[in-house]
């Protein structure tokens, strides 16, 4: 398409959960409702039409060893793209990814700075590890690095109890949010087990990512703050494989991650039906590989959320959550189109007909 060009999308817009139209336009890289007047080069593509996904947990410039380079980082973000994800909340990474605002080719990315963790209680070389007396210091370095989200690790394995465990005190962790929330961003925690839940949550926490260890007595504490979680179950589901590798020299670790894995769906459907909000996220960028969000919203179709409410997590829900637009009127023109209708079958997400973003089709 040249600059000028204008692009009709039509069939069905999926503007909303409710929100159903037959058309849009983009014009000058924006959506209108409204047919343009004396268009003549006008593009036309057809099909049900979203919102550009969000992963709402990923890490474009790291992969299972740390930093990666510029060139690594970009094929991350466009194998992202290429699935269909144009909005990214990266959640912790030590790279300086802030050439990709600069890239109108690329997803937009929200950023919450680099990972904090207590020393030597995370993955090497991914985090500012450090002790409770610098976490309030940390956090306020992150809230100024990043866009609107500072990223804890809220437990870790623990070698000498050889299980998992919070890895901060409940006074640090509260003094932390609170000068993060001074600063105006949220804070979210990577957390797999029970222990460390309650005092982030009454400390005043946003999200926890993962939250394999919410149990029954915690739910209705999520619900009444508010607090979301981003479940990542595509990850989840390496943890059998993540138990076998432990089991010699940490069976109670082991036996931990057998038991929050075997619970996974039972846990995110409770999470659902209590009113806590779900939001998609797949952790691509350590381990996994990048644009496996079709598949994290099938792994929630599977746990029991109902189709249109799994595609709000990754569509119009999570778009709001993050602050960001979605098909309104003069937003950027960040749109996917499918051949059938994703409310009808969330698989249909895992083959784009067509990729928009900024208002260019992505050929």
């Amino acid at each position: 398409m040249s600059d000028g060009a204008v692009l009709h999308v039509k069939g069905r817009v999926l503007a909303g959960p409710d929100d159903v139209r037959d058309e849009l336009w983009v014009v000058g890289g924006r959506i209108s409702y409204d047919r343009p007047a004396g268009s003549r080069d006008v593009r036309t593509v057809t099909g049900w039409a979203l919102p550009g996904l969000v992963d709402a947990h990923c890490h474009v410039g790291l992969d299972a060893h740390g930093p990666v380079d510029a060139e690594t980082a970009e094929k991350q973000a466009l194998t992202d793209r290429e699935a269909g994800t144009l909005l990214i909340r990266d959640a912790g990474s030590p790279s300086d990814t802030r050439w990709i605002d600069d890239r109108a080719d690329l997803p937009k990315i929200i950023r919450a700075g680099r990972h904090i963790a207590r020393t030597r209680r995370y993955i090497r070389n991914y985090a500012w590890e450090i002790e409770p007396d610098d976490l309030v210091a940390y956090v306020a370095q992150e809230a100024r690095r990043g866009d609107g989200w500072v990223k804890l690790v809220g437990d870790w394995i623990d070698r000498d109890l050889g299980d998992l465990a919070p890895c901060w005190p409940r006074e640090a962790v509260a003094a932390a949010i609170a000068e993060a929330h001074r600063l105006g961003a949220r804070v979210t925690a990577h957390c797999f087990a029970e222990s460390s839940l309650r005092d982030l949550v009454e400390s005043g926490i946003d999200c926890i990512e993962h939250a394999t260890g919410l149990s029954e007595d915690l739910i209705p504490l999520f619900a009444e703050r508010g607090v979301a979680i981003v479940p990542t179950l595509v990850n989840i589901a390496t943890f059998p494989r993540l138990a076998e590798g432990g089991e010699q020299k940490f069976p109670r670790w082991s036996a931990h991650m057998r038991r929050l894995h075997e619970r996974r769906y039972d846990t995110v459907r409770g999470a659902y039906d209590a009113g806590i909000p779900v939001y998609v996220g797949t952790d691509a960028g350590g381990s996994l590989a990048h644009g496996l969000v079709a598949e994290e919203v099938a792994e929630l179709v599977a746990a029991g959320i109902p189709p249109l409410a799994a595609l709000s997590a990754t569509t119009w829900g999570a778009r709001a959550w993050l602050g960001r637009p979605g098909l309104e009127e003069g937003a950027p023109a960040d749109l996917v189109v499918y051949e059938a209708d994703p409310r009808a079958d969330v698989r249909v997400l895992a083959a784009p007909r067509r990729v928009v973003l900024n208002g260019r089709i992505i050929e």
